[in-house]
């Protein structure tokens, strides 16, 4: 693997104002550094629910233990594992080893998730794309974490001698 890759970041499409979440919304955040970063080519947004195969918008979902559904029953488990999987496949093709994700997000929540009730209450969890991502060895950062994401990136960058 290259070192190339340490210096690259996947991020939640909606955390860079683009309108994918299920809402037809963005969670745009306002930061510097990462618009920085996005400057140099180190930012690589990607949305794994509409890669997974989701249109936007589109009805929320909520994960219940392994299966992802929306609130009328639909399951929509597939899209969400189709879509972990190319976000997996794209930090293994491009040494990704850190991504920025949206908290809360059955796919890209990573210390807290919807309870899967619909009741708007959250609880310790990850996300399916988080969770395969943590599987694999690859760090993941939420909105909340930009000082921790900042710091293990600079720490990588220089271990790898850049």
């Amino acid at each position: 693997m290259s070192d190339a890759g340490v210096h690259k970041v996947l991020v939640s499409a909606c955390l860079l104002g683009q309108p994918v979440r299920y809402d037809g919304q963005s969670k745009g955040i306002i930061s510097d550094w990462l618009s920085e970063l996005g400057a140099e080519g180190r930012v690589l947004a990607f949305c794994p629910e509409v890669a997974g195969g989701l249109s936007t918008p589109r009805p929320p979902a909520e994960r219940q233990g392994e299966l992802v559904v929306t609130e009328s029953g639909l399951d929509v488990t597939a899209e969400f594992d189709r879509g972990a999987e190319l976000a997996l496949a794209i930090c293994q093709r491009q040494g990704i080893r850190f991504a920025l994700l949206k908290e809360g997000s059955p796919s890209c929540g990573s210390g807290r998730i919807y309870n899967g009730r619909f009741e708007g209450v959250s609880v310790a969890g990850e996300g399916k794309t988080t969770a395969l991502l943590h599987r694999h060895g690859i760090a993941v950062f939420s909105e909340d974490q930009l000082p921790e994401l900042a710091s293990a990136l600079s720490l990588a960058v220089n271990a790898a001698g850049a």
